[in-house]
């Protein structure tokens, strides 16, 4: 009964529709009897076969308009606003007002996992129609879009931008601004030099946009420019206010090896290393630490006031004003090797306080050494007070003082004649530096090195660092000088070579050597004598040569000198003159007969046939 009853509305909707088809086209109708040719004339076949209604040109423009109102114009480089109206597992539905709504996959969202229906989003067409007819729409291209169009206007407008460090980078780090990846330099973190970049990564902070590449799409950031202009006022206020002698707070903002720099609020100071302290130090780290606040002194500044000199040191009282009072010359002191040079040590005798040891009254020894032979930075020595000028502040200090003079009692340990070793300091061309002891050296003379070698130079005979045993010649308290000899240790051999080789004695020997104008013969180590070239003539009247060996006379001995002179030519003239003087003799003998010429002329002949071996 009820099926019969459904059927039955049914059937009278559709003889309703029927007549209002009817009723609404009864006018239509009209108008086609009334002039069938215009009718006929403007009948739209078109439509007629693909079975479309006419519609008035009313319903057009108002369906038109309708469209204009509603729908967006879906450009491919425009981006426009959707509402979220559906999220499934994978994708988000978005609604443009387009003739149907865009897909986007949730992964474009990732950075916004609190999605929902009703959210606005900004997207991008990205495909009109796929392969099913469906609109794809891109929220990340949108999104890098805006970004550069905001990021554009930021830096045209120098605007101020929020981003967050993402991470560190070399040099710099990486800063997210409105979803693009900016570089943030080191330099440009803050105005005081960062030494943890990583404390400020995932941060966020305020930034200017100071640089944009369009071509490589870099983008550069500056969070001290957002400061600068502050401190810059800060600047100019403190410069206008700078006083010398003016006391001001800092902020230690870079250490170096020849200072610090200090910021007083904007303004950067110097504090020299020599300032930091009234003591000597090596490095400024001994002193003060980075970040450290103190209190700092204005020593100078130029005239534009961009380079100010600071004092740390000027703010205690001067070391030298605390000095005890009672401290006198002759009192002994004990500090701290603090420099050494070539001429002395200086030692901090109280704190900022220092004197110098020079070099010569480290040791009683003549011989001038380096300071670091006898101490090194940083030893504790004990040392006399020589001079003190409180108005100059400066002292002398000597350290041999606190021993004997060792010349006091010189004449008792050192008298003239007794023998003693030493040990060889020092070369000079004309003799030897030996010292006995620390304090005590003496002067052997080249000549009195050895009674019988020909020495030219010291290092001929001897080494530095070699001992020697030596015999006090002579001895010159005043003055503080010994002579000394070697060779006084022995008696002279040359007494005893005066009698063994003097004038007149005959050796056998051979010619060592043919030198210039002569030759030379060894007779023993010590004896080297010379013989004169003609004195080299043989009975025959030849010359000697090189290892011949032949008996010679002595002719000349200088002890002193040491020289000896030989001949060989006075052996064989000796024995000639010997022949002469027995003819001679001969001849006075005879009483009865007379000599004459041919007599002597014969004994002659026979002397000379007897010198050339002919007899």
């Amino acid at each position: 009964m009820a099926e019969e009853n459904t059927n039955k509305e049914n059937q009278d909707l559709e003889v309703q529709e029927v007549a209002g088809m009817a009723t609404q086209s009864q006018p239509e109708v009209e108008k086609q009897q009334e002039n069938p040719e215009k009718f006929l004339k403007e009948f739209n076949w078109h439509n007629y076969e693909e079975g479309i209604d006419p519609i008035d040109d009313e319903k057009l423009e108002e369906f038109e308009k309708l469209v204009e109102e509603n729908f967006v114009d879906t450009l491919d480089d425009e981006v426009v606003t959707g509402k979220v109206i559906n999220i499934t597992d994978r994708d988000a539905i978005i609604d443009i007002n387009a003739k149907s709504e865009g897909v986007i996959s949730l992964n474009e969202f990732r950075y916004n996992p609190d999605l929902k229906e009703g959210d606005e989003v900004e997207v991008l067409i990205d495909v009109r129609e796929d392969s099913t007819g469906q609109l794809i729409l891109s929220h990340r291209k949108a999104r890098v879009i805006k970004a550069w169009e905001r990021v554009n206007k930021a830096h045209d407008e120098s605007l101020v931008v929020n981003g967050f460090i993402k991470c560190r980078t070399k040099g710099g780090m990486i800063v997210d601004v409105f979803g693009i990846e900016a570089f943030l330099p080191g330099s440009q973190i803050d105005v005081k030099p960062i030494r943890d970049y990583d404390a400020y990564v995932g941060k966020n902070m305020e930034f200017k946009v100071v640089k944009i590449n369009h071509e490589f799409k870099n983008v550069v950031v500056s969070h001290k420019a957002l400061i600068e202009a502050d401190i810059e006022e800060q600047k100019k206020e403190i410069i206008g206010q700078l006083e010398k002698g003016q006391v001001l707070e800092g902020t230690v903002k870079n250490i170096t090896s020849y200072g610090v720099f200090v910021d007083l609020g904007g303004v950067d100071g110097l504090v020299h290393i020599t300032d930091l302290s009234w003591s000597r130090i090596n490095h400024p780290n001994e002193i003060v630490e980075l970040d450290q606040k103190l209190n700092v002194v204005i020593l100078d500044f130029d005239e534009s006031k961009s380079r100010i000199q600071l004092g740390l040191k000027q703010l205690s009282q001067h070391p030298w004003d605390a000095l005890d009072e009672n401290l006198k010359v002759g009192d002994n002191v004990k500090g701290k090797v603090v420099v050494i040079a070539d001429y002395g040590a200086f030692i901090e005798v109280a704190e900022g306080v220092e004197g110098l040891i020079h070099v010569s009254e480290m040791s009683w020894s003549t011989h001038l050494r380096s300071a670091q032979d006898f101490v090194n930075v940083g030893d504790e020595v004990e040392a006399q007070i020589l001079t003190l000028d409180r108005e100059d502040r400066k002292m002398s200090l000597g350290i041999k003082q606190l021993s004997q003079d060792p010349w006091t009692d010189i004449t008792t340990k050192y008298p003239v004649g007794s023998r003693h070793k030493g040990i060889v300091r020092n070369f000079t061309n004309f003799g030897v530096f030996v010292e006995l002891e620390e304090g005590i050296d003496g002067l052997i003379y080249i000549s009195d090195l050895s009674w019988t070698k020909k020495i030219k130079h010291p290092s001929e005979f001897t080494n530095v660092g070699d001992e020697l045993e030596v015999v006090v010649l002579e001895l010159d308290v005043e003055g503080r000088k010994l002579s000394l000899g070697h060779k006084q240790i022995e008696d002279n051999p040359w007494d005893k070579y005066e009698d063994d080789y003097g004038v007149g004695t005959k050796h056998t020997a051979a010619i060592t050597e043919i030198v210039d104008k002569g030759a030379t013969i060894d007779f023993n180590e010590d004896i080297t004598a010379f013989v004169p070239q003609r004195h080299l003539e043989k009975e025959d009247g030849s010359k000697l040569k090189k290892g011949e060996e032949a008996e010679f006379q002595i002719i000349e001995f200088n002890k002193e000198f040491k020289r000896v002179v030989a001949s060989h030519m006075a052996i064989h003239k000796e024995e000639e003159q010997k022949i002469v003087k027995q003819a001679a003799k001969k001849a006075a003998a005879s009483n009865n007969d007379k000599t004459t010429i041919g007599d002597v002329n014969a004994d002659l002949q026979a002397l000379k046939d007897k010198m050339e071996g002919k007899e």
